[in-house]
């Protein structure tokens, strides 16, 4: 049976940092960085502390759990804006009505088209007929697939191929024709291919360069049915693989381009999880065609609506974790300790999901980008590192020995987007490292950046549990205004203005976190907490904010600001002066925005759960709910695994955590000892747990607003640390 949360927040003692396991020990200082005009010298794998998550809110002592022993263990469904959580819970195309003199599409093209091949054998003559009659039947007689495209003969008569192309649009409207090179130079020949939103033009054809700048792939979009919606929104339901390696599967069977589709925000690799998509002028029934040969991968609940989405279009995520193999003093202590995560939540630190991979902190890229140091961060992004398969460091190895870039593309996986984006440009504009991270897709590259602001607030955040606890305000604390308070301060971004929603470019490498954090108001106002405030009592621990630094933020009027000035002081940064003119990679370019300093699971439900069989699930997902009531091609079974399996660990955007273990790192000639994470507690037993092979696992059901880090709750509740790593270990 469900156990729920209950909302009132009680007064408690806050679990001081300095108590905090032997992970939350270290700080910043004792994070090694080597600046150099060439590269970083980096740490092999990145811990919490080294990331400012140091701190607990709790003093209850934690226990042991293994999180995403499975990767169905964790399940997420998007929370649209209206407050719906989003499921897939139909695999079907709706009917679609065909008004009066509409094209038909594909699917539904019943006719005879005698009349039509008559008028094109007298223009076109009887090989080309024949072979267009042959075309035709195969497209109305069976399945779109393996339908390859046909050339007609050979036509050097421009006037011609004129009236040819004009046949076509004019007669036979599901079909599209281009022109390709004929047998000799004097010739050219008509192509004729099926018109579903898959014309692939020509690498060089006009209306590919025309197109750059589109925002949507509209090939063979042309003659749209004009009572549907230009974007068919459906929900996405994927096992074990990021949003954008999903959305580029199905893109590759529809032919068309990844900038078609549309999401609120990318969710995590190892999950079940279903969110909404749109994508450009598609028909319903092709993408339900699909279900039957996606592997991990199901798309349903299908609609036409008028717009597309946009990132940050959500309010958050549901949710359903399992934490396996349970161990603990007694059933009291876990008890106690859920229902103080749920009364009193978590700190809101962002997760180590968004430092990027053990051998790439992110922030430390960022922070050579603020210095401007533009070829020592092309040079950390482009250098070998340890961990990677084979085949990826030789090439980059081969990179740094040659400097052949032709040598090395042809090495390098088209996965790693990054690499090969600075490569390309590196070729046209030879030592030109500024073009060359700006070759970078914006998402990808405003990651460094705002991975940095992330590590001071975390810093930040922790400095102000620490000194002042987490049970009230203290003066100087900044807070979302209320009531009166609105109309005596100037407006200020709140957290969702920030850079065109901050999370949105983690892309695969997001965990449980989706596009921006969820709208307060479009103009939140923020002020510093008064000694009148104080003593009316108007605010709580739970309005208190922290800047993400920029230009139009202020800072606590207490010695929290000082955490964000040092730490930047330390590492070479100013966060009121730009030592360069580019705007993209200078904080005092960036807006800036406020996130809360204390987050409580909503909605928050808990269970505690016996089980003997590891492979057995614990919880349902969508598609086992839809295959009680119709049969569904399942994907294949899931085996309980150390959490590396299908991870291409040569890809540093492909997973944001490292599960290598704790290695020695060189510091120039100084060799150190990477932080240990924080260990387990020393329990040796619950009751049931392991005498007849009964385990325990625990499962927890609530909602965060997007840009929360599930994460982050599950370490509250644990005591220990979040890292791959470390639940690594306790699955061996």
């Amino acid at each position: 049976m469900w156990r729920y949360g209950v909302s009132i927040l009680k007064p408690y003692h806050y679990f001081h940092c300095k108590s905090c396991p032997a992970d939350s020990k270290s700080n910043l200082t004792k994070t090694p960085v080597i600046k150099s005009s060439n590269s970083l010298t980096l740490m092999t794998t990145i811990t919490e502390s080294d990331v400012g998550i140091l701190c607990f809110i709790s003093h209850l002592p934690g226990f042991r759990g293994i999180l995403k022993q499975r990767y169905s263990d964790f399940i997420v469904n998007e929370v649209d804006t209206e407050g719906n959580v989003v499921h897939l819970t139909s695999l079907d195309a709706p009917p679609e009505a065909v008004q009066e003199g509409e094209t038909k599409t594909p699917d539904q093209l019943n006719k005879c088209y005698a009349s039509e091949i008559i008028k094109f054998r007298s223009l076109a003559g009887d090989t080309d007929a024949d072979r267009l009659e042959a075309f035709i039947n195969q497209i109305t007689s069976g399945s779109e697939e393996d339908i390859c495209p046909i050339v007609l003969s050979p036509d050097s008569d421009k006037s011609h191929r004129t009236a040819m192309h004009n046949f076509f649009k004019e007669n036979l409207r599901f079909l599209v024709t281009d022109t390709v090179d004929g047998p000799d130079s004097s010739s050219k020949c008509i192509r004729v291919r099926l018109n579903s939103g898959n014309n692939n033009k020509g690498r060089n054809s006009k209306k590919r360069k025309e197109r750059g700048d589109k925002p949507y792939d509209s090939r063979g979009s042309s003659h749209w049915p004009e009572h549907l919606g230009k974007f068919l929104r459906f929900h996405l339901y994927k096992e074990n693989k990021d949003t954008q390696e999903a959305l580029g599967l199905i893109g590759k069977m529809l032919g068309i381009q990844p900038r078609s589709f549309g999401f609120a925000g990318t969710k995590d690799k190892r999950s079940v999880s279903t969110q909404r998509v749109t994508v450009f002028k598609q028909h319903a029934s092709r993408l339900a065609a699909l279900n039957e040969r996606l592997i991990g991968i199901k798309v349903g609940d299908f609609c036409y609506v008028k717009d597309d989405f946009l990132l940050g279009q959500l309010l958050g995520n549901r949710f359903t974790i399992i934490l396996r193999g349970i161990v603990a003093d007694s059933e009291e202590t876990i008890k106690a300790s859920v229902e103080s995560l749920g009364r009193h939540g978590f700190i809101n630190y962002f997760g180590l999901q968004r430092f990027g991979s053990g051998s790439i902190p992110t922030h430390r890229i960022g922070a050579t980008l603020l210095r401007g140091e533009w070829q020592a961060a092309a040079s950390t992004i482009l250098d070998p590192r340890e961990g990677e398969r084979d085949f990826v460091s030789k090439a980059r190895e081969y990179y740094k020995e040659t400097g052949d870039i032709e040598g090395t593309l042809r090495q390098l996986p088209r996965h790693l987007v990054a690499e090969r984006a600075m490569l390309q440009c590196l070729k046209k504009c030879p030592g030109n490292y500024l073009q060359a991270l700006k070759a970078i897709p914006r998402t990808l590259r405003m990651m460094y950046v705002h991975s940095y602001q992330s590590y001071l607030w975390n810093h930040a955040a922790s400095m102000r549990v620490e000194k002042y606890g987490s049970n009230e305000v203290v003066l100087g604390d900044l807070v979302y205004c209320k009531g009166n308070d609105a109309e005596k301060v100037k407006v200020v971004p709140s957290e969702h203005e920030d850079n065109n929603f901050e999370d949105a470019y983690d892309c695969s490498q997001l965990d449980e976190i989706s596009g921006t954090d969820l709208p307060e108001g479009k103009n939140n106002l923020v002020k510093a907490i008064t000694a009148a405030d104080i003593s009316t009592g108007n605010y709580t621990i739970e309005d208190v904010v922290l800047p993400m630094p920029g230009s139009r933020i202020i800072y606590p009027v207490n010695d929290i600001a000082n955490v964000y000035h040092d730490m930047a002081k330390k590492d070479g940064i100013s966060l009121t002066e730009s030592v360069h003119n580019i705007k993209e990679f200078s904080i005092t370019s960036m807006t800036g925005s406020y996130r809360r300093v204390f987050q409580k699971p909503i909605d928050f439900e808990w269970e505690l759960l016996s089980y003997t069989d590891g492979s057995i699930a614990l919880s349902e997902t969508d598609l086992d709910k839809i295959a009680k009531t119709k049969p569904v091609n399942l994907v294949k079974e899931e085996k309980p695994t150390d959490g590396t399996e299908g991870q291409d660990s040569s890809d540093h955007m492909e997973h944001i955590e490292s599960f290598e273990d704790d290695k020695k790192f060189s510091t120039g000639n100084v060799e150190v000892e990477g932080s240990r994470e924080a260990e387990p507690p020393q329990i040796h037993s619950l009751s049931e747990s392991n005498s007849l092979g009964t385990q325990k696992a625990l499962k927890l059901a609530f909602t965060l607003p997007a840009s929360c880090y599930a994460t982050m709750a599950i370490r509250e509740l644990l005591k220990t640390s979040t890292s791959v790593a470390f639940h690594k270990t306790l699955n061996q």
